[in-house]
């Protein structure tokens, strides 16, 4: 089940790699390099592939170089940014690996109130520079998370409800053609791309930059994190599903099936049992969250209360640490008109059944700013979709993949398979093996019409690939 790579890794000839050599001011790693192997892997341990060439690119320029050098060369290209990249498309068997993890830079201008980051930015970059001003834009929900694929497949997080997704927040950006010219896309220029690109993933080109509009945020939030025996999550759920409908924007809460870890905050005697957690934050006054959340709270008994005032930049690294590099991940997810009974049972029924007890089930409440754009307005279509149930399979042992990725697709099968369920998320896909028109609903055509533009020859097709008209 895991991504195996070649006997060998290709080495190409000195005097070819050289041109491009010259024109990168960034590092060129080879197989041969001492740093390759380390180079090379990526956050999720199953895939394990062997690029010819690693370009550890600085800038733009180094960016349009790789580009045009891979196309004279006939090499295939993956594209690297911050991380966090499940169905291992950053990552090309003997190809070019442009890693665009060195441009990471991060500017707030205060006054426009934007904030322009690189294209190898991580989220926890661009919440440490724009908290300094009370300021935040919305993003994701693990710091370690890379803003390039979580914001060009539309980026769910905290703040979705109240400000939109990652996408709805972009205010340009910066492109690396397939014929290796410059872009810069907005509102005004290229509308066409950025559009696209809102949604579309990087099937386009390589954003090298991205800008954002910013909010006020923090830099106190408060942040609601109670756990409940698992025996308590049809009831907890109930609770949860009264208080969506009319929970405010500003607050948010996902629940999620897990097992309750080995850790001094919970009792001891349910180490190791089933648990339905509920996670979020409220950003309104903080003498207001208590009675926001009472519902859920007393839904039913928590075994545990880690709720309260925390920095913004806390709450959005919390989970940092159930997320490291190098464990095993397999991810897929399915939006839900309904968040039914049925949905429900199905979730707990799995999670009891889990063979690693650091995979969750997990349900996102979506909605609000999010439902507000019109689906045609860019290119992420599932805007009207309530909620969003993902299976997150994270496990240790090589030889627990089969068990793993067999459970977290029973899971989603089972689901799947209702009348309630429709369409993809783009950033929980799996390894990319269903249709991507999942993902695209009635956006799908005009997608295919500028990719044909922009990429006739699907240079950029490590990715939920949409094909260029032939």
């Amino acid at each position: 089940m895991s991504q195996e790579p070649s006997d060998s890794p290709v080495e190409l000839p000195d005097v070819q790699v050289a041109p491009l050599r010259e024109r990168v001011r960034g590092e060129i790693v080879t197989p041969s390099h001492p740093a390759y192997d380390e180079t090379r892997a990526i956050w999720n341990a199953m895939i394990d592939r062997r690029p010819a060439l690693i370009a550890q690119c600085t800038g733009t320029a180094d960016v349009v170089a790789c580009v045009d050098f891979a196309g004279e060369n006939d090499l295939e290209i993956a594209i690297r940014g911050g991380g966090h990249n499940v169905a291992g498309k950053a990552v090309t068997e003997g190809g070019l690996l442009i890693d665009l993890s060195r441009m990471n830079g991060v500017r707030v201008d205060r006054d426009a109130r934007t904030v322009r980051a690189g294209g190898g930015a991580e989220l926890g970059d661009v919440d440490h520079e724009t908290q300094v001003f009370g300021l935040a834009t919305a993003l994701g929900a693990v710091s370690q998370t890379g803003i390039a694929g979580l914001t060009l497949n539309g980026g769910y997080g905290h703040l979705s409800r109240e400000y939109g997704l990652a996408a709805d927040n972009l205010v340009s950006a910066d492109v690396v053609t397939a014929d290796g010219e410059v872009l810069t896309v907005s509102e005004d220029s290229h509308e066409d791309l950025f559009w696209a690109i809102r949604g579309g993933g990087g099937n386009f080109g390589v954003v090298t930059s991205f800008e954002y509009e910013l909010h006020e945020v923090g830099p106190e939030v408060y942040a609601f994190f109670v756990w409940f025996h698992g025996d308590d999550a049809e009831a907890v759920f109930d609770g949860f599903r009264e208080w969506a409908d009319t929970a405010p924007r500003n607050a948010g809460a996902l629940p999620f099936l897990a097992h309750v870890p080995e850790l001094d905050e919970f009792p001891e005697p349910s180490w190791g049992e089933p648990t339905v957690a509920l996670l979020g934050s409220f950003r309104g006054e903080i003498g207001d969250a208590e009675e926001v959340y009472t519902p859920l709270r007393e839904s039913a008994t928590p075994i545990a209360d880690l709720s309260g005032p925390i920095p913004y930049e806390t709450l959005q690294s919390m989970l940092d640490e159930d997320y490291p590099d190098g464990l095993r991940y397999y991810w897929k997810s399915v939006f839900l008109t309904e968040l039914t009974d049925e949905v429900i049972d199905i979730a707990i029924r799995y999670n009891e059944s889990a063979p690693s007890r650091l995979s969750t089930v997990d349900v996102w409440h979506l909605g609000g700013a999010v439902a507000d754009v019109p689906q045609d307005a860019t290119a992420f279509w599932h805007r009207d979709k309530p909620f969003m149930l993902t299976v997150e399979a994270n496990w240790e042992d090589p030889s627990e993949d089969d068990a793993n990725v067999e459970w977290a697709r029973g899971v989603f099968d089972e689901v799947a398979s209702l009348d309630v369920a429709s369409g993809r998320y783009g950033n929980f896909p799996g390894f990319a093996e269903d249709p991507t028109t999942m993902l695209y609903g009635d956006n799908y055509d005009r997608l295919v019409e500028v990719k044909t533009k922009y990429d006739p020859e699907n240079v950029f097709h490590l990715n939920q690939n949409i094909e260029p008209q032939t």
